[in-house]
């Protein structure tokens, strides 16, 4: 199996005619994968806010940074300071780690999976996909099924336009529907 950093490297030879590319800089990276979870209507449980962080951490190699409210609503009952999320910004080996196993075990394992949709990618060049369960990942325990959350991963390329990053990452072996 290839990795995907080892399909980046071959991007500029494979994309340079479809984009007219004449130097190797112009071909798209990838720059960082950002993985980021809110906790929702689980805040006032504090056993399973200290959770997240964990599993979280175990599934990215990285601990995550919390992240504040940045001010009160009292709509949805959140005061100022208060922990709304945790955020873990991969690049470099643990980025590609994160992805090869995302891509290549994570996404199959996914429940009636078909492909993931093109609508996530936006015209600054990043791709943006909605994870509904922490389970698809072989690193978190499954008997504790009761304790499930989601996240956000979103992979910042260095691309210019909707376009390029598509091709960018069917490339790179991202399972996309048909």
């Amino acid at each position: 199996m290839e990795r995907i950093k080892d399909k980046q490297k071959k991007a500029f030879e494979k994309l340079k005619d479809q984009f007219s590319y004449k130097n190797v800089m112009q071909a798209p990276r990838l720059t960082k994968v950002v993985v980021s979870t809110g906790v929702g209507k689980i805040k006032t449980d504090k056993r399973k806010v200290e959770l997240i962080p964990e599993k979280l951490a175990v599934i990215t190699g990285q601990k995550p940074s919390l992240r504040p409210a940045k001010k009160s609503i009292a709509t949805f009952k959140v005061r100022e300071g208060q922990i709304s999320g945790y955020q873990v910004t991969l690049r470099g080996e643990r980025m590609y780690d994160f992805l090869d196993r995302l891509v290549n075990i994570a996404l199959p394992r996914t429940r009636d999976f078909r492909g993931i949709n093109l609508s996530g990618v936006d015209e600054m060049g990043n791709y943006t996909l909605g994870i509904r369960e922490n389970t698809i990942f072989p690193e978190t325990a499954d008997e504790d099924l009761k304790d499930v959350f989601g996240m956000a991963v979103t992979v910042v390329t260095t691309s210019k336009t909707k376009v390029e990053t598509e091709a960018f990452l069917k490339l790179l072996g991202f399972p996309f529907k048909k």
